[in-house]
């Protein structure tokens, strides 16, 4: 539910956070990132709504910025250490670009974050 998982992330701390993949992803020759989203969570739907012939999966393709953010998600950096990174390049207003971003990415379900998986166990 939407409201629920804004809810939860109003309740963490954001730039203590670790954020973590949960979908895969292709990278293009320029270094641009294309989120592989399933089109359907369960996989027996896919056969049966799309066929052998259609794609199981839609892309979500990021920008340059998008990219180095999707890029620096490795299960271990805090949102912090992230920004601080970018901060680095010359992205202006890191912070609140990042966790914009971010927000956005963990409302679409193509992230979570460990601090949430840990009170889910």
């Amino acid at each position: 539910n939407f409201f629920v998982r804004r809810k939860i992330l109003k309740r963490l701390n954001f730039l203590e956070a670790t954020p973590v993949r949960v979908c895969k992803h292709e990278e293009s020759e320029e270094g641009k990132i294309s989120i592989v989203v399933p089109k359907f969570r369960n996989p027996k739907f896919n056969d049966w709504f799309l066929g052998k012939r259609r794609s199981k999966n839609f892309l979500v393709k990021l920008d340059k910025n998008g990219s180095e953010v999707w890029l620096l998600i490795d299960g271990s950096r805090r949102v912090g250490e992230i920004c601080e990174l970018l901060e680095e390049q010359n992205l202006e207003e890191a912070v609140n670009r990042v966790t914009k971003f971010l927000t956005l990415l963990y409302e679409q379900r193509y992230i979570t974050f460990r601090e949430l998986q840990e009170t889910d166990d």
